[in-house]
């Protein structure tokens, strides 16, 4: 299993750049600017993520790293 941090870097390699996966804003910057991916509305960030998830690997380990993020505060 790949650590957070293994996580995070391969995100911003993907990217080109540094942001922070638990931006939404950051999130939706890069993948409409670098990607030319538009995120469908839904109920939350995670939500329209999983939607288009199969668009580029960068959606699926942004989705990786929130969820490790996650496990840790439940």
């Amino acid at each position: 299993m790949a650590t957070k941090a293994f996580i995070l870097q391969r995100i911003c390699v993907f990217a080109g750049q540094e942001f922070d996966p638990n931006s939404d804003e950051e999130i939706t910057n890069v993948l409409r600017d670098k990607f030319n991916i538009a995120l469908p509305q839904r109920r939350s960030m995670d939500d329209s993520m999983l939607a288009v998830a199969s668009d580029h690997e960068l959606i699926s380990l942004i989705l990786e790293y929130r969820s490790m993020g996650k496990a840790k505060r439940a």
